[in-house]
């Protein structure tokens, strides 16, 4: 005969923990792949409307804030729009033919190239003028605060404002000598124009009136045209941050760090890792140890109580039983769990009829100065609990 060779069987803990890890696993490339469709799909729609929403005042932006909608107005009005993003380029623009130059604040240009850009237009449109520019440019204008949220009339003789109508200015600016000023509001003007040897410059609150949420409001886009429409071409110059003609004279931090640094930062980084891959405890299934000696607890309370006899404190043992004592007594007598024992004891003698003054003493006050002392007190305290549970729990007698 030949014996046949039976594989073992598995243990069914083994294979109840190698399921629970192969589930755990496929969760965790669950919420792996989630979390990667999730940015996929964040990622895509970031980059369709990366060109939708450009930052305040871009006439590329069809966003709240953009000025896309003034752009196609003057579009169709025959008026070529430009947008450029740094000044060589708007140089260029504005050196073809007679042209508007539509500005925003550009606080990385420098005095004199924002002054050589306004002279090479024949039209300027500061749309968010700040005091710098207007000093430049508007000279004797600054701001003057923010005007009320109502609609204001021109008051003014300036031909592009009377034929727009009202509006709600938003900012104003006081006016400086040799200036137009219009749309009166709060302690300023809505709108300041000063005439050039070569046309004029107006300062206006862009983000209050021409931005895409506000371009139909009142005589908005009206005004709009009206100042930006003068010429056949519009150059829109929108400043960029790395677009600038000014010396930092501030170094960086990288450049205020000696070069070792960084390496250095890098490697830490890596040791680091590497420590918590070496040293990282693999979280594993809980696996059941068997104690080599199972301890009954009547041993244990004689070991302690040996130890007690032998440190000879009497007093330490005989806290220990009264503090078993007043909480088995408070349970008894339905006390709270937090009850006080002055409040357990007069409650037991009042419960027994015993006398109060001999209750404190079992409970609180006797001290035991001897082993037989201490002896005497745990009888004494059985005593008391069992006057207690007869007070509280009597007995039926027999029928």
């Amino acid at each position: 005969m030949t014996a046949t060779a039976t594989p073992p069987r598995q243990d069914a803990a083994t294979i109840h923990a190698a399921t629970g890890r192969r589930r755990r696993i496929a969760a965790w490339i669950a919420i792996g792949l989630a979390l990667l469709v999730v940015g996929g799909i964040g990622g895509a729609v970031s980059a369709a409307n990366q060109w939708a929403q450009r930052g305040a005042l871009d006439p590329d932006s069809t966003g709240p804030a953009g000025t896309r909608a003034i752009a196609e107005i003057l579009r169709e009005h025959g008026v070529d729009v430009v947008v450029v993003r740094d000044r060589a380029a708007a140089s260029e623009a504005l050196a073809a033919v007679e042209a508007t130059l539509v500005m925003p604040d550009a606080p990385a240009l420098s005095d004199d190239v924002v002054t050589a850009l306004a002279e090479a237009a024949d039209d300027v449109v500061l749309i968010e003028p700040r005091s710098r520019t207007l000093d430049l440019l508007v000279r004797g204008s600054a701001p003057a605060g923010v005007a009320p949220d109502e609609s204001v009339e021109p008051d003014c003789r300036l031909e592009a404002a009377v034929r727009s109508g009202a509006v709600a200015p938003g900012a104003v600016y006081r006016a400086g000598d040799d200036t137009s000023a219009c749309y009166a509001a709060a302690d300023g003007f809505g709108l300041v124009v000063h005439a050039t040897d070569a046309g004029r410059v107006a300062a206006v609150d862009g983000r209050a009136l021409f931005t895409n949420e506000h371009l139909a409001d009142n005589g908005n886009a009206a005004l709009a045209v009206n100042l930006m429409g003068r010429h056949p071409l519009v150059v829109w110059y929108m400043p960029g941050a790395g677009d600038t003609d000014l010396a930092d004279a501030d170094p960086s931090l990288g450049e205020l760090t000696p070069p070792w640094v960084s390496p250095v930062i890098v490697l830490l980084l890596v040791a680091g890792v590497a420590a918590g891959i070496w040293r990282g405890r693999r979280f594993g299934p809980l696996v059941a140890e068997r104690l080599p000696v199972t301890v009954r607890a009547s041993e244990t309370t004689e070991g302690r109580a040996r130890l007690y006899a032998r440190a000879g404190d009497p007093l330490h043992a005989a806290d220990r039983l009264r503090i078993g004592a007043l909480r088995r007594l408070a349970t008894l007598l339905g006390l709270a769990a937090n009850a006080a024992g002055p409040e357990i004891a007069d409650a037991a003698a009042g419960r027994t009829g015993l006398d109060r003054r001999a209750v404190r003493g079992i409970l609180l006050d006797e001290i035991p100065r001897s082993d037989a002392e201490l002896v005497a007190l745990s009888t004494r305290l059985r005593d008391l609990e069992d006057a207690v549970r007869a007070a509280v729990r009597p007995e039926r007698s027999p029928r």
